[in-house]
């Protein structure tokens, strides 16, 4: 049974990645709330009938009361037998099954679902945001905001959808039961009830706004936090445990702050509703006395509004954190939106189409960019590879080597110039495509924390084991890989590497990201200082591999190793976002130019820190 319930939403639905999320509150919460507005729409529904049915138990309590205080004994179930049915039919039968249908529409059906579908879409948004994106935030704090403003997103709208409809149906039904027996009896309820809107509406949006701002902290204070457990090795080598406690108590001093200030708003509020039940009981009762002494209401009526108004108290609190839970959560996802609702910096054209590589050629035409700086990083950039041709990047650090690989791979978009593949402009083919034929090893490898099996074959998910095993060892690193186990005790391929990859060593991670590549096997090649993380040894042995994945590759490699790329079939020097210089390594030499310079200056086949400073 509670199967079907919980199929009545769809999480995962994979349809096709919109623009932003909406920035505006409501427009947010709507975008998505859209693919679940039945099942909601139906829990509003009972939630009607359930206050309605709850309001005529009340009733039926006067009735019970003036039937008991005037019956006659021998006759009373002869006299209300259809009466005394209905109630036991609506207490027994309809009001539980009512409330039956509603918990599981709303528990198995809506609670789990709901923020899953939001989670899933907003993951899917953030999947595909652009690097600088990333680059900007704390991974932890963009994760936290994911969680924090799925779960808002559903209390807002299901709150909402319990204020307006069942607290405002039972306000209403209870107000015409006591009114029908005496509008006096009616009138404490009434000033209650202003009472009551003018403590929210001065409250409410106070506790929203250090909602919001307790968000905010919280969110910074977790992203300060997982900042130091991503980093562990850097804090532990330079011996700034204590350093990072006050990084994080600094944040969560702050964030504590903002809990001390809510928590003086709620005793606030606590004590003005207090106040003003009280004073709704005590004129409640001393009006019915007065009332039923002038013979105007029946001990029914006052024993109906007396239990309503009892009810109501009850209810007052869980109304105003309802309300006050309403406007925290909107606090959550106003601060949630400045995240998710971002635009992507670099997207796909309308009608893109895939890639389609079959020479590999690259043409750099007059390409400019800047990182929205002033001055360029890169400025005026013309350069031609040819099709199957070898390329070592050579220059200081900051001579934008890196950054033209990066505008291959499009993780920006230029701001001058185009970048053509086989005559194919970048721009006009989907990011997916483009990638999908480069192949890229970094100086800095990260892997995901899986198995290593899911890491090699992350270069081309429908490999096999033994296409896997293969690839490592012509990376070298099946040895490594068949003496790794975890601490859950899986071994080999199957051990899982850590955050990051964090369990291996850096050569290791290195030859481990050079088998994913290897298994990719993409036409167009980069290698950014793919070979520094290896020692002299393994750097030996792999570079026949390496020799072999060239092969019939475009390839771009950047080193600082200047000896691992003398042999490219062209060098191409960069200084200050330019290329300066551009031959083989003997005509270089022979130019006596800035590559000379660079290669008299290395010693044990670095660049010396004096000529990158």
């Amino acid at each position: 049974m509670f199967d079907r319930f919980e199929r009545l939403i769809d999480p995962f639905r994979t349809e096709g990645i919109e623009g932003p999320p909406p920035d505006t509150l409501v427009r947010f919460c709507w975008y998505y709330t859209r693919p679940i507005w039945p099942v909601l729409a139906a829990v509003g529904i009972l939630g009607a009938l359930i206050a309605v049915f709850e309001v005529m138990v009340f009733s039926f309590l006067g009735d019970l009361v003036n039937w008991l205080s005037s019956a006659n004994r021998e006759t009373f179930f002869a006299d209300n037998w259809p009466r005394l049915m209905w109630m036991a039919a609506v207490i027994l039968v309809i009001l539980p099954a009512i409330n039956a249908l509603w918990e599981s529409l709303f528990h198995q059906g809506v609670l789990g679902n709901y923020p899953m579908n939001v989670r899933w879409r907003v993951h899917r948004y953030l999947l595909r945001q652009s690097i600088g994106f990333y680059q900007n935030d704390f991974a932890g704090r963009i994760a936290n905001k994911v969680m924090q403003t799925a779960l808002a997103v559903r209390e807002v709208v299901t709150r909402i959808v319990d204020i307006l409809v069942y607290i405002s149906v039972y306000f209403v039904s209870a107000l015409f039961l006591v009114g029908e027996a005496s509008w006096e009896l009616a009138a404490p309820l009434v000033f209650w009830l202003l009472a009551y809107l003018g403590v929210i509406y001065y409250f409410v949006p106070k506790l929203k706004d250090a909602s919001r701002d307790q968000a905010d902290a919280r969110a910074l204070m977790t992203g300060h936090v997982v900042d130091a457990y991503t980093n562990i090795s850097t804090v532990k080598l330079f011996s700034h445990t204590e350093r990072e406690e006050n990084y994080a108590k600094n944040s969560m001093w702050a964030f504590l702050q903002t809990v001390f200030r809510q928590m003086r708003l709620v005793t606030v509020l606590n004590i003005s509703l207090n106040g003003i039940n009280t004073l709704l009981l005590f004129s409640t009762g001393a009006l019915a006395i007065f009332l039923w002494r002038s013979s105007t209401v029946s001990t029914g009526d006052i024993a109906v509004a007396i239990a309503l108004v009892l009810r109501l108290q009850g209810m007052s609190q869980w109304i105003l954190w309802e309300v006050s839970g309403l406007f925290e959560n909107v606090g959550t996802v106003q601060d949630g939106i400045t995240t998710i609702s971002r635009e992507r910096e670099v997207v796909d054209r309308a009608g893109a189409k895939p890639l389609v590589v079959q020479e590999g050629a690259i043409r750099f035409d007059k390409i400019r960019f800047h990182y929205g700086k002033a001055s360029g990083v890169i400025e005026d950039l013309t350069l031609d590879i040819r099709p199957g041709e070898k390329i070592g990047l050579i220059g200081r650090s900051g001579a934008g080597k890196s950054t033209l690989v990066n505008l291959l791979l499009r993780f920006y978009d230029l701001e001058g110039g185009t970048i053509l593949v086989d005559n194919q402009d970048i721009s006009a083919v989907t990011q997916e495509s483009l990638r999908s034929q480069v192949g890229v090893v970094t100086q800095d490898t990260s892997l995901l924390h899986r198995s290593v099996l899911e890491n090699i074959v992350y270069g081309r998910p429908d490999a096999g084991r033994e296409e896997a095993w293969e690839a490592a060892r012509r990376a070298h690193a099946a040895r490594f890989i068949e003496g790794l186990e975890d601490l859950e005790g899986r071994r080999g391929m199957d051990a899982h590497v850590g955050e990051r990859g964090v369990k291996l060593s850096g050569g290791q991670r290195q030859r481990i990201a050079i088998a994913r590549v290897l298994l990719k096997d993409a036409p167009i090649l980069v290698l950014d200082e793919a070979t520094s993380a290896l020692d002299s040894e393994i750097e030996a042995a792999i570079q026949e591999s390496l020799s072999e994945l060239m092969e019939g590759k475009t390839v771009i490699a950047i080193a600082h190793r200047l000896s691992t790329i003398a042999a490219m079939d062209r060098l191409v020097v960069m200084d200050e976002g330019r290329i300066v210089e551009e031959g083989t390594h003997q005509d270089l030499l022979a130019r006596g130019g800035l590559y000379a310079d660079l290669w008299k200056r290395q010693s044990g086949g670095f660049i010396d820190s004096a000529a990158v400073a």
